[in-house]
């Protein structure tokens, strides 16, 4: 029997959930390894330059992903011809971000960077080889395969950066690391996926999908300009170690949202797509992928950030103690990011990359801005500045959704505020309880089972509807 879109939907939800936890597990023990071994400064280097890596690969995607994902139809033609562009955008920047490395390095002030660039850049270059391979699993929501690809690459990856950084490579090991993780992952995407090229190519079908996927590659630049701010001020105006700082707190404060956000987007965009036409139907969906987001993000997030302090210097030592403090301030943040990415993904499925684009753009410069003005200050400053407007911004991709499918805003705070107060409410009570525990290992366990267990009885007592489907699928999981 065919699946029905529930099943689906649960089914991808499931092998989301379970290899983003997998995911965040093997990235939580092997950063802790590399954390450890490696100097504040080794992971500054590599922050400086990842903003460009990260806007080189989204040139030679150029937003074709979701462009296959949102046609009706897609053909051989329609892959073959994202392949071909993928590889010759790829290899372009490759060549042009080559001979730039030296205004690179003049700007940072770091003359190492110009090898070191060189080496790094590979990335985008290595993973234009799988993009139309990752456009057929995306399509066809094969979060299954997807999710085997990613646990055997960042497995792959994790074990060669620990060895290299006890070998003594440094920044270079986890330059290495990064390759490894994409090569692996692109040979992943090509075993998983039936579609092959053929050389008998044209351009011609990339005009349909032009109009939709432009608007993308430019909002996808202006938001990795948004997530790395941080890094290209801290690198420019203050020191590599600062850029370590921010770097090691926002990779933690990434591995706790993209739990979610990465569980959610396996799905969102190809399950909106398939209720397009039904704005009721549609806005069913989307309020129910809504309160699944706040029922797991605000207790996750609020919780990483209860936990902070102690997790952070137990795990990576004290030399890494002032990026608790910044880590506490990027999770208040991250509990709204599965949120905005929902809001992204309903705004993409009906065909409006315009209003997406546009939307991004404002905030990154008003981001900018305020980066620009506040950079004087302390870095906590900034951060709290950087994260108050992102939260804010929701109402703006509110404001649009409303206009698509008609869902008004009590309707949205009736779905996530009770999942919210509850969450804060209960990590403020922690907090004061478990305040006069002096030894860390036993305020962080302190501090993490009162919490779950407070928020799972709460959510017991209260008969919560989501709370009730989760148990109800996982034991029907246990039982098959």
């Amino acid at each position: 029997m065919p699946e029905t879109l529930k099943e689906k939907t649960a089914k991808g939800l499931f092998w989301g959930g379970l290899s983003n936890g997998v995911l965040q597990l093997l990235n939580l023990v092997f950063g802790i390894f590399l954390a450890r071994i490696l100097d504040v400064s080794d992971y500054g280097m590599v922050g400086i330059i990842t903003i460009f890596t990260l806007i080189a690969t989204s040139l030679q995607e150029s937003g074709f992903v979701a462009a296959i994902a949102n046609k009706k139809e897609v053909t051989h033609k329609d892959y073959n011809a994202v392949f071909w562009f993928s590889i010759s955008t790829g290899l372009i920047l490759y060549i042009i971000l080559f001979f730039c490395a030296p205004l690179i390095a003049r700007f940072y002030n770091t003359p190492a960077l110009i090898p070191f660039a060189r080496y790094f850049f590979l990335g985008f270059l290595i993973s234009s080889l799988g993009t139309a391979q990752y456009a057929y699993l995306f399509r066809n929501m094969k979060v299954k395969q997807k999710a085997v690809s990613l646990m055997f690459s960042l497995a792959l990856a994790g074990f060669t950066g620990i060895i290299l950084a006890l070998a003594g490579f440094a920044y270079w090991g986890l330059a290495t690391q990064s390759l490894v993780y994409i090569a692996s992952l692109t040979v992943c995407y090509w075993y998983f996926s039936p579609w092959r090229p053929t050389f008998g190519f044209s351009f011609k079908p990339l005009r349909s999908m032009i109009g939709f996927s432009s608007k993308l590659l430019i909002t996808n630049v202006f938001a990795h300009l948004n997530n790395n701010l941080f890094s290209v001020l801290l690198g420019r105006f203050y020191s590599e170690k600062a850029v370590g700082y921010f770097t090691q707190a926002n990779k933690w404060n990434s591995m706790g949202h993209s739990f979610i956000s990465e569980m959610l987007q396996g799905v969102a965009q190809p399950l909106f797509v398939q209720v397009e036409g039904d704005i009721q139907r549609q806005r069913h969906v989307f309020r129910k992928t809504l309160r699944f987001a706040a029922f797991v993000s605000f207790p996750v997030m609020f919780g990483l950030s209860l936990i902070a302090k102690e997790l952070i210097v137990i795990t990576i030592t004290g030399k890494w103690l002032f990026a608790a403090s910044i880590l506490q301030i990027l999770c208040i943040g991250g509990a709204f990011h599965p949120i905005t990415r929902l809001y992204a993904n309903l705004i993409i499925s009906k065909g409006q990359s315009d209003v997406y684009m546009w939307n991004t753009i404002a905030t990154c410069m008003v981001q900018l801005g305020a980066m620009l003005v506040s950079y004087r200050w302390d870095i906590e400053i900034m951060v709290i500045i950087y994260v108050g407007i992102n939260i804010c911004w929701l109402l703006v991709w509110h404001y649009f959704a409303w206009r698509s499918i008609g869902i008004s805003l009590w309707d949205v705070l009736k779905d996530i505020t009770p999942y919210l107060i509850i969450a804060a409410a209960i990590m403020i009570g922690v907090q004061w309880v478990a305040s006069p525990i002096e030894d860390l290992h036993f305020a962080l366990a302190a501090k993490a089972i009162m919490a779950a267990a407070l928020y799972v009885g709460v959510m017991w007592l209260t008969n919560a509807v989501m709370f009730k489907e989760a148990i109800a699928f996982i034991l029907k999981k246990k039982q098959r």
